[in-house]
């Protein structure tokens, strides 16, 4: 496997505001998006794309998270909650049982220094400005509280207002330290689901917990 070489931060430099700071005008969001459409926030057009219809329900959640053991005898409301919110944030971007599977998987196993030694993640933060998306990103999710949509949309909005990029070179950089993995916009919904999640019980690392160990593991 080709591996591509990454070099070290200092320590603590994923939340340090020491050096050159890079700023550009805002691009808008868009007003309307809600808890339905967080991947509008890309700015791929392909993206913006009406999904397609939602085959899941949160019945099919709770079977998948049973099947992996992921989910104990008792289900709470909130966890039933939380499994309707899954359904319908995920539910659109996955054809089959699957693929559902493997987007809940990310909400549910994360082991930063495992993503840092894909390739894909090498080539992420080999691009210009990766770095500094994050530094910034550990900033913003460390000041503010649970990172539901309107939080989400608040530090997308920060992160335009103070780095020099978008698009992907900004969504791939937040994706990967969130999610785990670098793509398009069905990471944002797994995002929105971390933090919910933990506060419905599950054993999953929240927001912060995630920055707190990929800042650490890139050390």
């Amino acid at each position: 496997m080709t591996m591509i070489a990454i070099s070290k931060w200092n320590r603590h430099s994923c939340l340090s505001t020491s050096g050159r700071r890079q700023h550009h005008t805002a691009l808008p969001i868009s007003r309307s998006l809600g808890i339905e459409s967080p991947a509008m926030l890309s700015e791929d057009p392909a993206q913006r794309a009406e999904p397609p219809p939602n085959l899941f329900t949160a019945a099919d959640i709770s079977t998948i998270l049973r099947q992996h053991g992921w989910l104990g005898a008792v289900e709470s409301p909130e966890i039933v909650a939380w499994c309707e919110r899954a359904a319908a944030l995920l539910g659109p971007h996955a054809s089959n049982r699957d693929e559902l599977a493997e987007l809940l998987a990310l909400v549910f196993h994360y082991d930063a220094r495992e993503i840092l030694q894909q390739v894909e993640s090498h080539l992420v933060l080999a691009r210009e400005g990766a770095r500094l998306v994050i530094r910034h990103l550990a900033l913003l999710v460390f000041q503010g509280g649970e990172v539901d949509s309107d939080r989400f949309k608040e530090i997308i909005t920060a992160l335009k207002g103070r780095v020099l990029f978008s698009g992907r070179g900004l969504f791939h950089p937040v994706r990967l330290a969130l999610a785990g993995r670098a793509g398009e916009g069905e990471l944002d919904r797994v995002i929105l689901l971390l933090d919910s999640a933990v506060r419905a019980g599950f054993p999953v690392k929240g927001t912060r917990q995630r920055m707190l160990e990929f800042c650490a593991a890139l050390d």
